[in-house]
């Protein structure tokens, strides 16, 4: 298992369902505080998104900390103790939250950045590699696909750690024992 340092930035990829958040959670265990920032929007209409969620919280341990915010991760970043441990779960569904709430996403991605740059702590982050598919259909579908490949190009830049998740494997791209990138 990885151990973190007390100030880094670590970026979990993969595809939906491969175990980015289970990983996330694996590396803060050992943290004294954590704060989990939660970006899913709550939908009155949709029963199985609220059941994830509420798996998603019972799955954390009682004694962290959750911050839930679908749009202004910087301020929700700003909020977390220096010396914590922040997993922010996912940073796709916030680039998503972002542009369906007609926000500009390089602007609201440049305050995450900034607010990640700031950090005195670690910060864990969740994301999608969300180019391996098919070419949406729709220019908003294409659109988030773009702005995601770009954040995660950005974040990636910036971290520390960069790892893939397959099948609940990590697989690590950066940060790891003979990595030439570090």
């Amino acid at each position: 298992m990885a151990e973190l340092k007390s100030r880094s930035l670590v970026l979990l990829l993969g595809g939906a369902r491969s175990g980015k958040s289970r990983r996330a959670m694996d590396l803060a265990r050992r943290a004294d505080e954590v704060y989990y920032l939660a970006t899913a929007r709550v939908s009155s209409d949709d029963a199985e998104w609220r059941a994830r969620i509420a798996r998603h919280r019972r799955e954390r341990p009682p004694h962290w900390h959750t911050i839930e915010e679908p749009l202004r991760l910087d301020r929700a970043i700003a909020r977390v103790p220096a010396g914590s441990v922040a997993i922010v779960d996912c940073m796709t569904l916030w680039l998503s939250n972002v542009l369906l709430a007609g926000l500009d996403p390089e602007r609201e991605c440049a305050r995450c950045l900034d607010a990640l740059a700031d950090f005195a702590g670690t910060a864990i982050l969740v994301s999608n590699e969300t180019g391996m598919g098919v070419v949406p259909d729709s220019p908003l579908g294409r659109r988030f696909r773009d702005a995601q490949g770009f954040l995660n190009q950005q974040l990636a830049a910036r971290a520390d750690r960069v790892e893939l998740i397959v099948a609940g494997l990590p697989m690590v791209l950066k940060g790891g024992d003979g990595d030439s990138s570090d």
